[in-house]
């Protein structure tokens, strides 16, 4: 039961951990039954992206193959507004813009602009932010956010359609190294614009529907 619609394949304790373990949690890693580093840790960063350009609800129009196949780096994707983000080794998120650039990671921050380098938010706020015209949503702790958004009917800071958007360019990232193809994608509409259909499912074990 625990395999699901994925292929069968004999118990194994790291593909189905029993209790506290020391490993990784392999199953990640196995296509069958997860995304790898992609949509583990990468899920974290593409929200971020996707956050920052604005796009929560929305995605990318064209996915393209890195040029150095089997590199787990280098796929390409293309927004609408002609905005690209790069799948590139290394933490965290940097965001180029025309002025500078801003460096986002689990609990690192920067800001470059020219020579002058801010590495505390609260100074990057009160030194360029003091006249916002946009206010992202705060929330210091996505658990109380969530019991307090349950409690007054309203969004959480990512809000079920944005975890799925997120998980969409995930999963668009791995089909790009994997099949190694140029993708052109309809986000409003989560189908592909030019063939590929069939990358949208895969084969369900036995009864297994959807």
């Amino acid at each position: 039961m625990w395999l699901g619609p994925a292929p069968e394949r004999g118990y194994h304790s790291e593909l189905s951990p029993r209790g506290v373990h020391k490993h990784f949690p392999n199953w990640r890693n196995y296509r069958e039954y997860g995304g790898g580093g992609v949509t583990d840790w990468g899920a974290h960063h593409f929200d971020i992206a996707q956050w920052g350009m604005g796009m929560d609800k929305s995605g990318p129009v064209e996915i393209f193959p890195s040029e150095k196949p089997g590199s787990g780096h280098g796929v390409r994707l293309k927004y609408a507004s002609g905005i690209e983000v790069f799948h590139k080794d290394g933490p965290g998120i940097l965001f180029h813009g025309s002025k500078g650039e801003v460096m986002v990671n689990r609990g690192k921050f920067s800001i470059t602009m020219g020579d002058k380098k801010i590495e505390s938010p609260a100074e990057a706020e009160k030194e360029y932010l003091a006249d916002a015209k946009i206010k992202l949503y705060k929330s210091a702790d996505h658990k109380t956010d969530w019991l307090e958004a349950i409690r007054k009917r309203s969004r959480p800071i990512c809000d079920v359609e944005t975890g799925a958007r997120t998980v969409i360019v995930c999963q668009l990232v791995n089909l790009a190294y994997y099949h190694k193809e140029h993708m052109k994608w309809d986000p409003a509409n989560n189908v592909f614009v030019e063939g590929n259909a069939e990358w949208l499912d895969v084969p369900h074990r036995g009864a297994w529907k959807v």
